[in-house]
């Protein structure tokens, strides 16, 4: 469910989990999906047309024999950057696709990911979503754990707070752990990376190209390290224009000696020292993605627009592997996989639990 590009994928396999099956709607990212991973069945799929009862006809499982189903659905109705329309939306109720497939699939565990700011949607009765969402897991046998994390305390190069729900059977313990690394620096993530390539040249490193506009060269060159296009001094009227209140801080350019700030779709950050945007193998260093990822699908270049996910909005959308593990334990259990997070949390706290069979696909 909801899949994305595969950061997911990554967690999973450091966690000890493997991923049986990933549930895409977006073309090019399913095309990623299976470029990493072309052993695992992947669905290009709507989840709401999907049949979970099918589903594990196709894979060979029973209820209960899955150890974890993960779930990070659009976060764009509760993001502060959007309308935040929440239910209203169509894609906000893409959360109770979770919700469906765990009645079906009895998981041991449940992991759904969203921005901090889902917290406080409400349902039209006017209470809060989380705890309609709480009342359900609980009538299927499962307590949430709710908790919000920051990747950059997680040893990632980025500032990103996501809320974690974590759904395990009543009674089962559970402990979201602190924060267990420093934050690298956007020079770390970005050391070793030769020159770009040029968009009609084979790439020395998967996804490392350069497409930027020679226009925006000009703007970004205005720009200093650490700053963004609005705050830079001596900028002519013709190059900034008229920037909007969220013009503030999106032509930003990263610093070497900084973690980056959280990376969006819409936007595409300046390189540290570099006239040019950062390029999307660029940015799924700073998402912690290593380079054998390979992101399949177009570049976008920021005088268009691209049907579907290019490949600097696959990574954007994407999720970080590098979260806290407690002394992380391999259980081995099979999962049924989305965007999200927490993976060796999760795997060390199934070890031992019931239904977490050893089965593998």
């Amino acid at each position: 469910m909801f899949a994305g590009a595969g950061g997911m994928d990554i967690g999973v396999h450091v966690a000890g989990f493997k991923t049986v099956c990933a549930i895409e709607s977006d073309p090019h990212c399913a095309a990623t999906l299976r470029r990493n991973a072309p052993r695992k069945v992947v669905w290009q799929a709507d989840a709401r047309v999907v049949d979970p009862h099918r589903l594990l006809d196709v894979l060979g499982f029973k209820a209960g024999e899955l150890g974890l189903l993960h779930g990070g659905p659009p976060c764009q109705p509760f993001s502060q950057i959007g309308k935040q329309a929440g239910l209203e939306d169509p894609r906000g109720g893409l959360i109770f696709e979770v919700l469906r497939f765990a009645r079906a699939l009895r998981p041991a565990a449940v992991l759904v990911e969203q921005v901090p700011n889902f917290l406080r949607t409400r349902t039209p009765t006017g209470r809060h979503l989380v705890e309609e969402l709480r009342d359900e897991f609980r009538a299927l046998g499962y307590d949430m754990h709710l908790d919000v994390l920051d990747a950059q305390a997680h040893g990632v190069a980025q500032r990103r707070r996501r809320a974690l729900f974590v759904c395990l059977p009543i009674g089962a313990s559970f402990a979201f752990p602190p924060a267990t690394e420093r934050a690298a620096t956007v020079g770390k993530a970005l050391r070793g990376l030769p020159t770009p390539s040029a968009a009609d040249e084979p790439p020395a490193v998967a996804n490392h190209v350069d497409v930027t506009p020679q226009r925006d060269q000009e703007r970004i060159a205005y720009v200093p390290e650490g700053l963004w296009l609005a705050k830079a001094p001596n900028v002519p009227t013709d190059i900034l224009r008229n920037p909007t209140r969220k013009d503030t801080t999106k032509y930003r350019r990263l610093h070497r000696d900084d973690i980056a700030p959280t990376l969006r779709c819409g936007e595409a950050l300046y390189h540290p020292v570099e006239n040019r945007y950062i390029t999307p193998r660029e940015a799924a260093r700073l998402q912690g993605f290593p380079d054998r990822h390979v992101f399949e699908g177009p570049f976008r270049r920021r005088t268009g627009r691209v049907r579907d996910l290019d490949q600097h909005r696959q990574v954007a959308n994407a999720c970080r592997r590098h979260w806290p593990a407690p002394s992380p334990r391999k259980c081995r259990t099979p999962c049924v996989c989305s965007q999200g997070t927490l993976w060796a949390t999760v795997a060390s706290s199934l070890a031992g639990l019931e239904g977490a069979n050893g089965a593998l696909c």
